[in-house]
């Protein structure tokens, strides 16, 4: 439909993976796998941590929505992938595309403000832990929670708001699998420069502050591991936190690449791999870093099962 000498999208088509026709069978098999996965780790964790009274603690009320938000934050695009190399139908209506920025964007920061009070909560728990149970308090940890949902909310209305209001040209074809904003900022006609000032700004703090004081707090938790003697004490911190390391790792060090240290050979192929990483990986891989590396979560999965 034209309007004004200008064309209003009302849908986009997703150029996906760049994968060989004859090749599409088989990374077809391989999404679903890697999301069933993702759907049944992440429900097993969730399940367990309602159904065993011993994990009823703030660390694993955080990991409980953890695994809540990874559930979504792949069930917003890997759905919509594999339909579209099912049925070769690559488009997703204009209101649709907003949509699942907004859900990615909400369980995308979700997952970044979650890892920095877990990170919050290990430091309490290993340099305070005769305060741990009276500042770490239940009630504390709720509100902590619902307040992180009410600012994911809130932010990712903000930026898709903002997206909602500009103009799009003849160019309707993302090269990407999911609705990126970058990529839709590209096909705009009229002036970004106040999304992408909001970008710059509020983007930043939310990606670098809370890496900065997840840093923070492994700092002070590793000075004081060093005043601890005890070779079992010092194994017993690093077994605890090195779950959350790990997840912090995955998640941060493919966000890092990605936006922070661009480069300027970074091709479409190299930045749809990459986003793929935080997207699939990650989400798939938490439920058994955690499983694995957390003694309490082997129990409480005996204790349920038998």
């Amino acid at each position: 439909m034209v309007m004004n000498n200008q064309t209003v999208i009302t849908q986009f088509f997703l150029l996906g993976l760049p994968i060989p026709p004859e090749h599409q069978h088989l990374f077809y098999a391989l999404f679903l796998a890697m999301y069933l996965t993702t759907v049944l780790g992440n429900l097993i964790i969730i399940i367990l941590i309602i159904l065993d009274s011993h994990l009823h603690t703030p660390m694993y009320l955080f990991l409980s929505n953890l695994s809540f938000s990874d559930l979504c934050f792949s069930s917003v695009t890997m759905p919509e992938l594999l339909y579209n190399m099912q049925s070769q139908d690559t488009s997703i209506s204009y209101v649709g595309c907003l949509t699942q920025l907004y859900f990615f964007m909400v369980f995308a920061d979700m997952e970044n403000f979650l890892l920095v009070v877990m990170a919050y909560d290990r430091y309490m728990a290993i340099c305070f832990p005769l305060h741990y149970m009276n500042i770490m308090s239940p009630k504390l940890c709720v509100c902590m929670v619902v307040l992180l949902w009410a600012l994911t909310v809130l932010y990712s209305m903000l930026h898709t708001l903002l997206l909602a209001r500009l103009s799009f040209c003849d160019d309707n074809m993302i090269p990407h699998f999911f609705c990126d904003i970058s990529a839709l900022l590209k096909l705009a006609c009229s002036d970004i420069y106040i999304n992408e000032l909001m970008i710059f700004i509020l983007g930043g703090l939310v990606t670098v502050i809370p890496f900065l004081l997840i840093v923070v707090s492994y700092v002070q938790i590793v000075s004081s591991i060093l005043k601890v003697s005890s070779t079992q004490g010092i194994h017993k911190v690093f077994s605890t936190c090195g779950s959350h390391l790990s997840v912090v790792s995955l998640f941060y060090g493919t966000i890092i690449g990605l936006y922070l240290c661009p480069s300027a050979n970074n091709s479409t192929v190299k930045k749809i791999a990459m986003a793929m990483m935080y997207t699939v990986v990650t989400p798939m891989l938490n439920p058994f870093i955690y499983s694995l590396r957390n003694r309490d979560i082997k129990d409480a999965l005996i204790r349920v099962v038998f």
